[in-house]
């Protein structure tokens, strides 16, 4: 089970975000849980300047903008 925090302040492009991240995760098979985090102080924790961001298993693996597909595939296969 992969832990996926999707950070953001619950804006447009985060909730797409979480979309692609489930999307993916049931393409692949992978069991997933996903998490909203909204405050400010935490996604600050994770070094996360620009929005939606992502976390795997408590490392940051994306910031700023959509993830592409491609990477969402590496990112949740691995």
């Amino acid at each position: 089970m992969k832990e996926i925090k999707v950070l953001g302040p619950g804006c447009k492009r985060c909730a797409a975000t979480v979309e692609m991240v489930q999307t993916e995760a049931d393409n692949l098979g992978v069991p997933v849980t996903i998490e909203k985090v909204t405050d400010y102080a935490a996604i600050a924790g994770y070094g996360i300047a620009s929005t939606p961001g992502i976390v795997i298993n408590g490392k940051v693996v994306h910031a700023g903008g959509l993830p592409r597909p491609e990477d969402l595939t590496r990112w949740l296969g691995a």
